[in-house]
């Protein structure tokens, strides 16, 4: 049980101590579901922690329904990156 314990612990420090903070530029439906949030494209913005003044856009999937609703449908692995310069670098 406290080899359970640390992990959660470790897994929650790294996930709040992450320098990394996506912005959602926006979002598109793609399938209409009754049930739960609606399957979608979302495209997020990341600035580069290494070099300033760039910023990484990432466009995924994002599973809907009841399944994603709840955190536990699979999205799928199609995504797209782009990196742009936004200033001097």
């Amino acid at each position: 049980m406290t080899i359970f314990r640390l992990m959660i612990a470790a897994l929650t420090t790294l996930t709040f101590s992450s320098p990394l903070f996506a912005e959602q530029i926006g979002s598109v439906d793609t399938v209409f579901k009754i049930f739960g949030p609606d399957h979608k494209i979302v495209v997020e913005a990341f600035d580069d922690p290494d070099v300033k003044n760039v910023t990484c856009y990432i466009s995924r999937a994002k599973t809907g329904g009841i399944k994603g609703g709840l955190g536990l449908a699979e999205d799928t692995s199609d995504a797209a990156i782009s990196c742009q310069q936004v200033g001097p670098v």
